[in-house]
């Protein structure tokens, strides 16, 4: 049975990836910051306590991060997929209008959070010898729309991490691809853009099957790839 760790898995997008990834016979480390996602994804899932291991972990500190893929390699045995899903976006402002801490805290949120997982994983990938790094970039990172300087800065810098990683692992069994969502069908996506036609708009399922198809055996031949989710938007 392998083993994905899924930071900030209890998000509209990691709600749709644990169960399918479950049924796929993963065993599942996830990562939370908000209680109340939590209880609502164990709810969703019922889990088998030996199959998941769902934990509070603050992304954006090195220490806990590591901490965390320790214990889950200890608990299940090994490490075998990271799927990065910690992220946040905040846009409103052009560069000379953004602050120290809107710029720190997309930082934190999508590239730090990203590094720190990446990081902390790639040991425990190296002993089993093969594995899979999935990350979450963004359309914004290629794109880079206007008022939303930092977020497109972070995540830039999220692909950028995920092509150095895949040119360090050239040459082993273990890849690193980046995902690159566009706008999400999700309830607090509608929520803020009222008025939107979200027709076209993939869902966190559709989203998650392309996620599964990158974790497996199937996509070998993919590393440092950069792969569009945008629907038809």
């Amino acid at each position: 049975m392998k083993t994905a760790l899924i930071t900030g898995g209890t998000g509209g997008l990691g709600r749709a990836l644990a169960p399918l990834l479950i049924a796929r016979g993963y065993q599942l480390g996830i990562t939370y910051l908000i209680p109340a996602e939590a209880e609502t994804l164990e709810t969703e899932l019922q889990p088998d306590p030996d199959q998941v291991l769902l934990r509070r972990v603050d992304s954006s500190d090195p220490e806990a991060v590591t901490a965390f893929a320790k214990d889950a390699a200890e608990r299940f045995g090994s490490i075998d997929a990271l799927v990065a899903l910690v992220g946040g976006w905040a846009g409103g402002t052009d560069v000379e209008d953004t602050d120290d801490v809107r710029f720190e805290r997309m930082l934190d949120l999508n590239l730090r959070s990203t590094f720190y997982s990446v990081r902390a994983v790639l040991p425990y990938l190296r002993e089993v010898g093969k594995g899979r790094i999935v990350t979450v970039g963004s359309r914004a990172a290629i794109d880079n729309p206007y008022g939303q300087a930092a977020f497109n800065v972070a995540k830039a810098g999220v692909v950028a991490l995920t092509k150095s990683v895949a040119n360090e692992l050239r040459g082993t069994e273990i890849t690193a691809n980046a995902l690159l969502p566009s706008v999400i069908d999700t309830p607090a996506t509608r929520e803020a853009m009222p008025y939107a036609d979200y027709v076209d708009w993939p869902t966190p399922a559709e989203i998650a099957g392309v996620i599964a198809f990158m974790l497996s055996e199937e996509a070998a031949v993919m590393n440092g790839a950069t792969v569009p989710v945008y629907g038809n938007t």
